[in-house]
């Protein structure tokens, strides 16, 4: 059967190429998905500043959820450093430093600060070179409070000595000037105080973090790194703190950019089901009308007796033939595809460039087994009915079609088709990203269903249009219409296949830029600040930096805000349920400078232990007003919080704000981020501001409308993500498109020359053929657009309060545009070929 299933594959090249492409394409997008996925899990950062520490304590930087994947924290946790002194003690262990950081920057001569890798993190005290091997020392360690260290980069890039003097600003305090004892010849060392000044300037000697420090790193003697691993795991056992060897001391050293793996893990799982969805809807389409070609052949079979299951058999192992030699190259693409796909995350701010894919042959045997069992069932369920029916039958309906379509598929798309449109509801009900991504997912869904009911529709189309057809018609007008009508089988899986790509298009699309214009609205109305002030280069702003920015002329209000993350803990249908996202940390005075859109409650009442939710998250996670929420914070820490405040402008702001002091002291720096700042709206106020950030190394101020939101050099890094995979999927499914019509015309070769030896002109099939170009394109149009208007409506309505979404209006002409010559350059150049052939020799010929 498998050399027969060949055989017949390699007498069918230009019928399978549309299979070809479908599985090639196919291969590549879920091939590149999956590395995306493993590298979510299984790839690390480099070690850095710890790549020769041995083995690494710390607190543990993940939050693990029952039966659930990991979610990472981004906030630094901390580690009882009593615990340096008892792990220095275990056997094996050579050296045990308990390291601190804390915000730092230098600044040079001309009064710039000197960038560094990760200023939040950058001040450590000169016990940290225990962690560095060998590092060469150009001076020696500094004596007192006046003096530090630096690394080379640092040195080189300020033009500073042993012996300089220079600024620094550590840890949220005013511009001080040290004196330089010594100069590191090490990458990453940072900026090295000693050890006692270190701890008074990070807080560790006294406040919330006493007596902690952020991790501790031990070396070992050699050869004694798992045995002094195992016998750290034993002392630490239930403390919840982690050990870390190897390749996991990366995720270690810098646990706010780790976190960017988890990242990875929700862009795979948020790409899978739609990729899924339309790799299998177009190898499922391209597989159909690869084996209604052969219907002929198989009906001859069963004539001479094959059973149906040897019918099925024989059409999935042809099918299996040809994916198997398009999924090596497909799978091998789709690697190429994902460190493409990666290096635009680093160029999008989303994923640091230190962070690898994680490569290995796993995402390929899965894709390969997935694509298989898709080949099969897809193929089996095309040459199904063929299998079953008597071979007289099969023979009979092998050069037609079935003279009504079937009852059941159609009753079963319309259920498909109503299902979608309840799903579209999902915006009306909840104003999130989550109840946006339904609308473009219903309508994929309608889709399909659209798929399944095109027989029919088509087949009452063609009815239609033979009744309006007067006496005198032209040929090829009535030609086009008896094939819509004979054919309508054929027709509809053209038809359904362009409306997927109009609904495609038109959803996802339209989703994203309507997410984005009402959270831009929502950022808007509620930013009643003009100006903000941040000091970036610094890791945070320095502890008198809201007092100045409040005693400047003409400013009327000033307030603190800053972001992290924290894990949102809530029962859902009695179930239990955990979500992680940002939060904003605001101050009591943040209702001077932010309107949140407050429904119930005060943002005045933010202090101790208390947040304000979204009117959504307070319906949805039954957090009402007075309510106590479970959260856990940035840093891994467990807090209950008492919700004081109801606001409705969530899809800008987020779902929780947490108080200024119930996030102190946990997060990294320590330090706010930026402030908002309500002027008069004078030029007073506006240069007061400026003078104040010359004043100041590391400050800067600009304005909080720098952008209207709505297009896409104002759009965030996740919306260029989608509008990507738009892009990707779409080229995809075009070229599937493109591909299956041009099979599906060239499979008419022999009704053409038939055409031709009973008169018909090559003009008039011409005409013909064009004619039915314009019904598909008209029911592709048709159809795509009227499954994408009752979810888009409901979008609009959910998200805009208007009955159409938010985008670019020339997206719909040129989606009409590109389906149209899709459907007329498709039919038309096989139409061509096929009339280049006399038509004796293409039935002396046929298949």
């Amino acid at each position: 059967m498998l050399r027969l299933a060949v055989r017949m594959a390699a007498h069918r090249i230009a019928a399978l190429l549309a299979v070809a492409c479908a599985v090639l394409g196919g291969a590549a997008l879920i091939t590149g998905t999956g590395v995306l996925a493993e590298s979510g899990l299984r790839s690390h950062l480099p070690a850095g500043r710890l790549a020769h520490s041995d083995v690494v304590v710390s607190a543990d930087q993940n939050f693990h959820p029952p039966e659930d994947l990991p979610i990472a924290l981004p906030e630094r946790g901390r580690v009882p450093d009593r615990l340096v002194g008892r792990l220095a003690k275990l056997p094996g262990v050579t050296t045990a430093v308990g390291d601190i950081s804390f915000p730092a920057a230098l600044v040079d001569a001309k009064g710039q600060v000197v960038p560094t890798e990760d200023p939040r993190t950058a001040g450590h005290g000169w016990s940290s070179t225990g962690l560095l091997k060998d590092p060469g020392i150009d001076g020696g360690k500094p004596a007192g409070p006046g003096e530090i260290a630096v690394d080379n980069a640092m040195a080189a890039a300020a033009g500073v000595r042993v012996g300089d003097t220079v600024k620094v600003v550590a840890a949220g305090r005013s511009a001080a000037e040290y004196r330089v004892s010594a100069v590191v010849s090490a990458p990453g060392a940072g900026i090295l105080f000693a050890d006692p000044t270190a701890a008074r300037l990070a807080g560790r000697d006294s406040g919330p973090r006493a007596g902690t420090v952020d991790l501790i790193s031990l070396r070992t003697a050699a050869g004694a790194d798992d045995t002094v691993a195992a016998a750290v795991r034993d002392r630490v056992k239930g403390t919840g703190l982690v050990v870390a060897t190897g390749t996991d001391r990366g995720d270690i050293a810098s646990p706010g950019t780790g976190s960017a793996r988890s990242l990875l893990i929700l862009l795979a799982g948020s790409l899978a089901g739609i990729i899924l969805l339309i790799t299998g809807f177009v190898m499922a389409s391209a597989l159909a009308v690869s084996i209604a070609g052969q219907r002929r052949d198989l009906a001859l079979m069963r004539a001479v007796g094959a059973t149906p299951k040897q019918i099925r058999r024989l059409a999935a192992g042809q099918a299996t033939v040809v994916a198997a030699l398009a999924a090596v190259p497909g799978v091998a693409l789709g690697y190429l595809l994902a460190g493409q796909f990666r290096r635009m995350l680093v160029e999008r701010g989303v994923l640091p460039d230190e962070l690898p894919l994680s490569i290995s042959p796993l995402p390929a045997v899965a894709t390969l087994l997935l694509l298989a069992a898709v080949v099969q069932v897809s193929a089996r369920g095309a040459a199904w009915r063929t299998s079953r029916m008597q071979a007289t039958e099969a023979v009979a309906e092998s050069r037609s079609e079935p003279r009504t379509p079937s009852k059941i598929r159609t009753s079963i798309g319309l259920l498909v088709i109503a299902a979608a449109t309840t799903l579209s509801v999902a915006p009306l009900l909840s104003r999130t990203v989550i109840g946006a991504t339904a609308t473009s997912l219903s309508g994929i869904i309608g889709a399909i269903g659209l798929a399944m009911v095109g027989p029919a529709l088509i087949r009452g189309a063609g009815d239609n249009l033979a009744r309006r057809m007067r006496p005198g018609t032209s040929a090829p007008t009535w030609l086009a219409v008896s094939n819509v009508r004979g054919y309508a089988l054929r027709i509809a899986g053209v038809v359904s296949a362009l409306a997927m790509a109009v609904v495609f298009v038109m959803t996802y699309t339209f989703a994203q830029t309507t997410v984005m214009a009402a959270t831009s609205d929502d950022t808007r109305a509620g930013t009643l600040a003009q100006q903000r002030v941040s000091a970036p280069g610094l890791g945070g702003l320095p502890a008198d930096a809201l007092t100045a920015v409040r005693n400047t002329s003409g400013v009327r209000a000033a307030a603190p805000v800053s972001d992290t993350t924290v894990v949102w803990s809530y029962k859902q249908f009695g179930e239990s349920a955990v979500e992680a996202g940002s939060a904003m940390i605001l101050t009591p005075e943040a209702q001077s400078v932010l309107d949140l859109d407050v429904r119930d409650g005060s943002l005045t009442r933010l202090t101790g232990k208390t947040v304000a939710v979204s009117s959504e998250a307070a319906r949805s996670r039954d957090a009402e007003l007075g309510s106590s929420v479970r959260l856990i914070l940035g840093d891994g820490t467990p807090v209950d919080a008492r919700v004081v405040a109801v606001y409705d402008r969530g899809l800008g702001f987020g779902p929780v704000v947490l108080s200024h002091d119930l996030a102190a002291g946990h997060t990294t720096a320590g330090l706010d981020q930026s402030i908002l700042v309500r002027t008069d709206g004078t030029a007073t106020a506006d240069r007061g501001l400026a003078a104040l950030a010359a004043s100041r190394p590391g400050l800067a101020v600009e304005a909080t409308d720098t952008g209207s939101g709505d297009g896409l050099s104002d759009a965030p890094p996740e919306v260029w993500i989608n509008l990507a995979t738009i892009v990707v999927l779409l080229g995809y499914l075009l070229l599937s498109i493109a591909n299956k019509i041009v099979a599906t015309t060239a499979q008419r070769r022999n009704e053409i020359a038939a055409l031709r030896l009973i008169g018909t002109t090559p003009r008039q099939i011409r005409g013909m053929m064009r004619r039915e170009a314009a019904v598909i394109a008209a029911a592709a149009l048709t159809t795509g657009l009227a499954l994408s208007a009752v979810p888009l409506a409901l979008l609009g309505m959910g998200f805009l309060n208007q009955p159409w979404p938010a985008g670019p209006v020339w997206l719909l002409p040129a989606t009409v545009l590109t389906i149209t010559a899709t459907a007329f350059i498709t039919i038309e150049l096989p139409t061509r070929q096929a009339l280049r052939t006399a038509p004796a020799h293409a039935l002396a010929n046929r298949e």
